[in-house]
């Protein structure tokens, strides 16, 4: 997930809706908590359920690529045929429609499939020991 695509997150402290930045995303993907924006607290996604729609988020991002390549292959393919006699006018004309349809109509299901808010859950301050050694492991393994 290159760019924020209508994932909004809704902070538990502050009762406060807001998009979700690709950093932010990059931090739910690898559970690590950040702050809110306005109450500045630590926020995780901690409900199975959301983290699991979140991470199935992957499989909606081909799905416009790809319906683009199918309908160009369509609308080409019925190009040649309406040339080789194959199809009249007509025909090439509702493959055509078909194929623009079909394409707007899976484009718009996978935007909206896209699109949800994430309920983020207050989490408490660590240690200022604990951080300690979070940074040092993370610096060794560097």
């Amino acid at each position: 997930m290159a760019a924020a695509i209508g994932i909004k997150g809704h902070c538990a402290q502050c009762n406060m809706t807001f998009e979700l930045k690709p950093w932010q995303l990059n931090a739910i993907a690898i559970d690590i908590p950040f702050d809110c924006t306005y109450c500045h607290c630590g926020l995780q996604l901690e409900c199975v359920k959301q983290l699991r729609q979140f991470k199935a988020l992957d499989h909606w991002a081909l799905v416009r690529p790809s319906m683009i390549m199918l309908t160009c292959a369509t609308l080409l393919m019925a190009l040649v045929a309406e040339w080789l006699g194959l199809l009249s006018v007509i025909g090439q004309l509702n493959i055509s429609l078909v194929a623009v349809l079909s394409h707007l109509l899976v484009v718009r299901y996978a935007r909206h499939r896209q699109t949800m808010t994430l309920k983020l859950q207050v989490i408490s301050p660590l240690p200022v020991e604990q951080l300690a050694r979070i940074a040092c492991a993370r610096l060794s393994q560097q």
